[in-house]
């Protein structure tokens, strides 16, 4: 393990599928054993640049993998294969 969170989740206050997208990575990354780490894109103006019309989105291991809704299976698919 690196010490860095596998995924890593970017929101903003307010947003109801952010919280849908926290809650589903919160419990996949507990089940799993893995970290999260959130990141509010209204404290980057470049990440608010880049994903205002797409967040949520969720990264793992530094690659996206999914914006709007968090498919669980899929998630869970992404954190059982070994880091790159």
């Amino acid at each position: 393990m690196t010490g860095e969170p596998r995924v890593l989740l970017y929101s903003r206050p307010g947003c109801h599928l952010c919280d849908d997208a926290r809650a589903v990575v919160a419990r996949v990354c507990a089940d799993l054993g893995e970290e999260y780490a959130e990141v509010s894109i209204l404290d980057d103006p470049a990440l608010l640049e880049r994903y205002a019309e797409e967040i949520p989105v969720t990264l793992v291991d530094g690659r996206q993998h999914d914006f709007w809704r968090v498919d669980e299976t899929r998630l869970r698919a992404a954190l059982t294969r070994p880091r790159p």
